[in-house]
Order: structure tokens, then C-alpha cells, then sequence
């Protein structure tokens, strides 16, 4: 019985003081005498903050702007510098075609640490082995006229698509498109290229 009244005597004087602890809350200040004020769906810490929109398109003014028609895919960009255009059957730069290849040396001068790649292209007559060796002779000598202007060859690939993304049975004008040299800037890692106007 002594045991009884001891266990009950600890939970009067146990409940008794977590009541004495609880207080009443404080009255929360009406939102208007806030240094806020009335705020849309209540108050929070970031509510000065604009709201985030995730549907929204990222905001790309700070970024560089890349010319209508180039493609980054994160590690290459196609189209920011021109492509070089050959007379039918020939691998020979032209005279008109030259600049094209200086502004790609201007491009990588004030872009160290990134490279380009020189893809030779073909049109779709011939065959697919004499347009591969065409495609690579004109990658060969975009690269080796770059190399001439005092770019280092280490910072130069070329390869042949040949005749692989050729209009097929293309009018002049596409066959005219597609004997070309492109030439594709590859990033460096880690840096975002300035976009040319070349």
C-alpha cells in the first residue's frame, strides 16, 4: 500500500509541474504591425524573395549568345564558325574561302584551351569510298592551311563524313551545300567559349 501511495504521489507532483511549465502562448502580432505587413499565403523568410517559377525558361541574358543555327551539345559547337566550301571534285581552299579559315584562327587565339575538329563532306555522287577519301582530303587541307596561319596542330582534328549526310539526289544548289569543310568547336573543360561573329 506504502508503494501505491508513493507511485501516486510522484504522478500528482509530476503532472503538477508540467502544468505550472506550460504557459499560455503569447498573442502573435496582427501581420499589419509587422515590418512586412500582410503577405500573400502568410509569412516567410524568403518572402521578399521573388518566387521561383519552375516552369519558367532559365534566364540566358547572361549567358553568351550563340548565332541562329549553332548547336552546343556541351562539349561541341557547330555552326558558330562558317563552313568551307569546295568546287566539285577538288580539295584546294579557294581564295574567297580563306577568311573563313582565318576567322577560325582568330576564334581560337582568343579562345585558349579549346580545339576544333575539320569535318570534310562530300555530295552524294560517287562512290561511298571515293567520297570518304574526298571528305578526308578536304579536312586535311583546311587543317593544314590553319596550321600555315600558326595554329598548333594539337589543337586540330580533322575526320571525313564523306558523302554520309549528303543530300541525296540533291539540285546544285544542296550538292553546293555539301561539299564543305566544317568546322566544329570543341569546349575546353570547365569554360564557356565567347561566341564569334565570324
Amino acid at each position: 500500500m506504502k508503494l501505491v501511495s508513493t507511485k501516486l504521489c510522484i504522478l500528482v507532483v509530476s503532472t503538477g509541474l508540467l502544468l505550472a511549465g506550460c504557459t499560455k502562448k503569447p498573442d502573435r502580432p496582427a501581420p499589419s504591425s509587422t515590418i512586412l505587413g500582410q503577405q500573400p499565403g502568410g509569412s516567410s523568410l524568403n518572402s521578399g524573395l521573388n518566387p521561383i517559377d519552375i516552369n519558367a525558361a532559365p534566364d540566358t541574358s547572361l549567358m553568351p549568345r550563340l548565332p541562329d543555327g549553332a548547336i552546343d551539345d556541351g562539349n561541341t559547337i557547330r555552326g558558330l564558325l562558317q563552313p568551307v566550301y569546295f568546287d566539285f571534285d577538288k580539295s584546294s581552299i579557294t581564295e574567297k574561302e580563306r577568311p573563313k579559315l582565318q576567322a577560325a584562327k582568330d576564334y581560337l587565339a582568343q579562345n585558349p584551351g579549346t580545339r576544333i575538329l575539320v569535318e570534310g563532306h562530300c555530295d552524294w555522287r560517287g562512290t561511298a569510298e571515293y567520297n570518304l577519301g574526298l571528305g578526308d582530303r578536304r579536312a586535311n587541307a583546311a587543317k593544314r592551311y590553319l596550321m600555315s596561319l600558326g595554329v598548333a596542330a594539337d589543337r586540330i582534328e580533322s575526320n571525313s563524313k564523306g558523302s554520309l549526310e549528303s543530300s541525296r539526289n540533291g539540285d546544285d544548289a544542296s550538292m553546293a551545300k555539301d561539299r564543305r569543310a566544317e568546322v566544329v568547336v570543341i569546349k575546353a573543360k570547365g569554360s564557356q567559349p565567347a561566341p564569334g561573329g565570324f
